[in-house]
């Protein structure tokens, strides 16, 4: 972390208007990038194209039939309102469903039921919690729905598929997904469709492109763990609860920063690990002296609290406002990676539909890959 990025240096015009802007534009600004690429336009011109760039087909069928695809809630038992939907809308998007289907890493298996409900057809869930897998299948069979959770890991070698299925996933992170679109083509499996989610999620500390297309461009772009993360950060459905406690941690850590840098006498970044939730409630103060006694940094025995606090809410206002340029890279990137996949499944012979499933009020992870061999 640095106290400002290097473009404020080369673009101070941009970074004054950034600064004056009040809480009801940033807020705006984060949940609708494309009025912040218009609004930016005299300082990057480079944004001019970005709704365009980023505009892909809308998969979403008649809301009637999303209806129809969605669990009742009386039937969703142990499912939470957000995942019954977003479970719902996937699999009204991929219909019409006419293979058994195969449901990878599945959890507890509300998209296992939701497909298996909706199609009539057999479901087979990997889930490597095994936790999971029973309470998954306990309530396949209180519903009496065609479906068997197994207890897979699903990185293993060698795991095992069942013939002929229909690859499905919803949000499965990083490697796992990449393993789904490998293992699916390896195998010559039928119909591939994920939603992917957590790109960052990797063994690997630079991602490699899938495509042999995007091999060819990788010496232009050659993307860390850390910069794969872009492309997940929002909040967008989190409660607002989640969302105030969000920021109050990133003010106390930016407030705890500033206290750092003076006791050290060095303007560097000490990294902190993950704090216990506990500290959120219990002030500024409590907070600070955990950070401290985790990086073994001395605290003299006299801080001004209330000054740290303050310096920590004034730089997350600022922070906020730089990263909004930030933000504006985060779906043109998801969007390079998901083309990639696209490009691998159709190398390997597969006809590809990409698009959105639902809105992005529903999760900002709205993307859909749906491949079907030839």
């Amino acid at each position: 972390m640095v106290p400002q990025p290097d473009w404020v240096v080369r673009n101070p015009e941009l970074a004054r208007w950034l600064d004056q802007l009040d809480e009801t534009d940033c807020i705006r600004f984060e949940d609708e990038p494309e009025q912040l690429s218009a609004s930016v336009l005299r300082w990057l011109p480079e944004v001019a194209q970005y709704t365009a760039l980023t505009a892909v087909a809308d998969l979403r069928p008649a809301p009637e039939v999303v209806a129809t695809a969605t669990l009742a809630e009386r039937e969703a038992t142990d499912m939470p309102g957000r995942k019954r939907l977003q479970a719902g809308a996937l699999c009204a998007a991929l219909s019409p469903l006419s293979l058994p289907a195969l449901d990878w890493c599945c959890g507890k298996g509300h998209l296992s039921r939701t497909l298996a409900r909706h199609s009539g057809l057999p479901v087979t869930g990997f889930e490597w919690n095994p936790a999971l897998v029973e309470d998954g299948n306990r309530l396949a069979r209180r519903f009496g729905e065609p479906l068997e959770l197994q207890p897979q890991d699903v990185m293993a070698a060698g795991l095992r598929w069942p013939d002929r299925v229909h690859g499905t996933a919803l949000h499965a992170c990083g490697d796992l997904h990449r393993k789904l679109i490998r293992d699916g083509v390896r195998l010559r499996q039928p119909r591939l469709s994920f939603s992917p989610c957590c790109y960052h999620l990797t063994g690997q500390q630079n991602y490699r492109p899938l495509s042999e297309r995007a091999r060819g461009h990788q010496p232009r772009l050659a993307l860390s763990r850390d910069e794969l993360r872009l492309a997940v950060q929002e909040t967008v459905t989190a409660p607002l609860r989640v969302r105030e406690q969000t920021e109050r941690a990133r003010q106390w850590r930016l407030g705890f920063d500033g206290l750092q840098r003076t006791l050290r006498e060095e303007d560097s970044y000490l990294p902190l690990p993950p704090h216990p939730s506990r500290l959120l409630n219990q002030g500024f103060e409590a907070f600070a002296r955990w950070a401290a006694a985790r990086k073994g940094l001395a605290l003299p025995a006299h801080v001004d609290w209330i000054h740290w606090e303050g310096f920590g809410a004034a730089r997350l206002r600022q922070v906020r406002r730089y990263e909004l340029i930030r933000h504006l890279f985060r779906r043109p990137l998801e969007l390079w990676l998901v083309f990639d996949y696209a490009l691998y499944l159709e190398e390997a012979g597969y006809q590809v539909r990409l698009g959105t499933f639902c809105e992005r009020s529903l999760t900002p992870r709205n993307l859909l890959v749906d491949a079907v061999r030839d």
